[in-house]
């Protein structure tokens, strides 16, 4: 019996040990990765910003503003140049098909949307993941020049003016919700009277009906 409790004890003392130099191993990697990662991930944001608003010479990541609408944050990153406001970026999210979707929208001073980047997303690969370039300059979604000020950007099939991914409708109106509300965030910052009036975009009747088949249509794809 004391036997059995002394190797008890040992392990305990064996396993206690072997828990807290693991616990300091990780604690000491996370701290040498912890700076360039953050370094990664500013850089990543900077050179999203130069591609979706135009030139400026200050630093927009360095102060971002929050906004917060109906319960949900923004963030909102103004540029300027010679300290005149030019533009600005808004990163805004939805929930798509498959979860969380954020995009960077950027803004003209008058409200107009320059381009976009899609920072992250969960969507099913080579159906919703299109978001990534369907809705640029060129292709066949573009929203580019386009101002929310004016008229919500919704999906055709909704009676809108976006044509929708092929076979990712929930993925469409998702992306254009997070554009539409990133144009109220935006607004609320832009004090221009041409960028028009604070807006913030839910999900229609019309959509809440169709989720059903636009869901199908994505689960079909995916087989």
């Amino acid at each position: 019996m004391k036997k059995l409790e002394s190797s008890l004890k040992n392990m305990a003392i064996v396993l206690t040990t072997v828990s807290v130099v693991a616990g300091g191993l990780l604690g000491y990697v996370n701290e040498l990765t912890k700076e360039p990662i953050e370094q990664a991930n500013s850089k990543a944001l900077s050179e999203a910003i130069k591609i979706v608003v135009p030139a400026f010479d200050n630093n927009p990541a360095a102060q971002p503003d929050t906004i917060e609408i109906g319960g949900n944050k923004y963030v909102v990153y103004k540029a300027t140049k010679n300290g005149e406001f030019v533009g600005a970026a808004v990163e805004s999210s939805a929930n798509g098909f498959g979860g969380k979707l954020t995009v960077l929208v950027g803004f003209d001073k008058n409200g107009n949307i320059i381009d976009y980047s899609l920072l992250s997303h969960s969507e099913t690969p080579g159906l919703g993941s299109k978001a990534n370039e369907w809705f640029k300059k060129g292709n066949k979604g573009n929203i580019v020049g386009m101002n929310p000020g004016e008229k919500a950007l919704t999906v055709s099939k909704d009676g809108g003016q976006v044509d929708a991914i092929t076979a990712s409708t929930i993925t469409s109106r998702a992306f254009l919700l997070a554009v539409n509300n990133a144009y109220a965030a935006y607004s609320g910052q832009n004090t221009d009277a041409n960028s028009g009036a604070s807006q913030q975009v839910e999900a229609s009747e019309s959509e809440t009906e169709d989720a059903d088949s636009a869901s199908n249509n994505e689960i079909t794809n995916k087989k």
